[in-house]
């Protein structure tokens, strides 16, 4: 079956009274592809609200399982082949053998395009498309069908704004060294050095596959209808009200996306249904004792010598632990893992990570900042041990320890943002946030901004769920012509 078919097939389960009918299309990575899937929920629950979601062939079989109980329309196109450097069978960032092959697979979608364009034609009436950033060619397609095309990239707006004030100011360009602090242009109180970024924009005439990609990016963000952002008001209004006077398109607040379904219940299942990790955290809830999650998502890529020295702090710390690696991180040392067995568990399967947090004897949490993570730690109440690894990832870890005060930091060998972590310095930092001072006090922070989520989400009140619902109303009245041009 084509694409046209497929999409013909889906759409006759949209009801032609449908007052909305959203395209979401996200990214083939799942750190991109969730937060929308809960979007596709969260927009599913208003009145006459129809959603189709895009995807690949490898990747609708996670996407049909996430919204199995739901009435979104699931269509598939080819993932492009023949794609230099890109191996057959390769439909997603977590299976390329390396994150320095994201620049060709990224350009590798744009193939996508006529299919896309295709299975749309023959969809009834569009209202709106969300799609990933990093798809900028589908703002093409939402234009030559005359429906707005809405960006999501998975970030907050703390980090959009530091990072539209670097670039405008080119900040990066003066400093000698990549760890002098920089004073971000309109926000004084906040610093940052070139090693917050990545290697293709620090320097002083930023240049190559990843800029071109960055820039072809950029100007489509810049000419759609607006930005779809999981964050919510309450926890970064500086930066929303500042976003939407100075920068474009306009940002609607509308997470955190992770509360959208109710959490699982994981510690009342039966014992015989429960993973041995769910059992080991359980046994540790009945002794009293206090666990830090570890993990670092699915996309960095850490040496063997920093696993083997993030081994050795976790076991000289003396606290609980759950680690969840990959299985081709697997060394971590001989006998590590027999002789952390009483108070340290190594998980190597894919976990649901926002039950993990909500697990009562989760504490800490040790986290790359990945975005979706910070929200998960957030919602669940559990304060932040922050190790940043790539991409956006700095700047997340600077807001929660440095603006909203619900974390902490590693610390490096020499001070730098990306220098190397030694096992004493991570001892000391997962000790003082699981037992010290300043562990109490970002713990009683992220608790407060806990409530604020929830309230946020609130059906019908809440400050994200009353922006979707105005979201919605504005683009009922959308005419082609309201898009920005630049």
């Amino acid at each position: 079956m084509n694409c046209e078919e497929q999409a013909v097939k889906e759409m006759g389960s949209i009801s032609r009274d449908c007052s909305h009918h959203v395209i979401l299309f996200p990214f083939m990575s799942k750190g991109h592809t969730i937060p929308l899937l809960h979007l596709a929920q969260m927009l599913l629950r208003r009145p006459r609200c129809a959603v189709t979601v895009f995807t690949t062939p490898a990747n609708r079989p996670f996407i049909s399982n996430f919204l199995e109980n739901t009435t979104a329309s699931i269509v598939d196109l080819p993932f492009p082949e023949d794609v230099p450097e890109i191996a057959p069978g390769i439909e997603s960032t977590d299976k390329l053998p390396s994150m320095s092959l994201y620049v060709p697979f990224a350009r590798a979608t744009k193939l996508m395009q006529p299919d896309f364009e295709r299975a749309v034609e023959a969809m009834p009436r569009v209202s709106f498309l969300v799609s990933d950033g990093f798809l900028w060619w589908t703002l093409e397609s939402a234009t030559k069908f005359g429906f707005p095309r809405f960006v999501f990239y998975g970030m907050n707006n703390y980090s959009m704004c530091v990072s539209r004030a670097v670039g405008v100011n080119r900040l990066l360009s003066g400093p000698e060294s990549d760890d002098e602090l920089i004073t971000v242009t309109g926000f004084p109180w906040i610093k940052v050095t070139r090693n917050d970024f990545e290697p293709p924009f620090r320097g002083p005439e930023p240049k190559g596959p990843h800029f071109e990609l960055l820039i072809d990016q950029v100007i489509a963000s810049s000419n759609s209808y607006g930005m779809i952002v999981n964050s919510f008001y309450e926890l970064e209004p500086v930066f929303v009200e500042h976003w939407n006077r100075e920068g474009e398109p306009k940002a609607w607040c509308v997470g955190p996306l992770c509360l959208v379904d109710p959490p699982i219940k994981i510690q009342l299942q039966q014992p015989q249904q429960k993973p041995t990790w769910i059992e080991w955290l359980d046994q540790k809830l009945e002794q009293g004792s206090t666990v830090l999650y570890v993990a670092f998502g699915t996309q960095a890529e850490i040496s063997a010598e920093q696993l083997k020295e993030i081994a050795s702090g976790l076991e000289e710390s003396k606290v609980n632990f759950l680690w969840v690696i990959r299985k081709k991180e697997s060394d971590l040392g001989d006998g590590f893992e027999e002789r952390v067995k009483d108070r340290g568990i190594i998980v190597r399967e894919w976990v649901e990570q926002r039950e993990m947090l909500l697990h009562q004897s989760i504490q800490g949490f040790l986290s790359h900042c990945g975005w979706n993570s910070v929200m998960e730690s957030i919602c669940a109440g559990v304060p932040i041990l922050a190790w940043p690894m790539m991409a956006e990832q700095p700047l997340n870890a600077r807001m929660v320890v440095e603006e909203i005060k619900v974390g902490l930091r590693v610390e490096t060998c020499n001070g730098s943002v990306r220098g190397f972590v030694k096992k004493e310095g991570l001892k000391k930092m997962v000790k003082e946030l699981m037992e010290g001072q300043k562990g109490k006090d970002v713990r009683k922070k992220v608790k407060e901004y806990s409530k604020m989520a929830m309230k946020a989400m609130e059906k019908d009140n809440g400050s994200s769920w009353r922006t979707l619902d105005m979201l919605m109303s504005e683009i009922s009245s959308f005419k082609p012509q309201d898009r920005t041009e630049s």
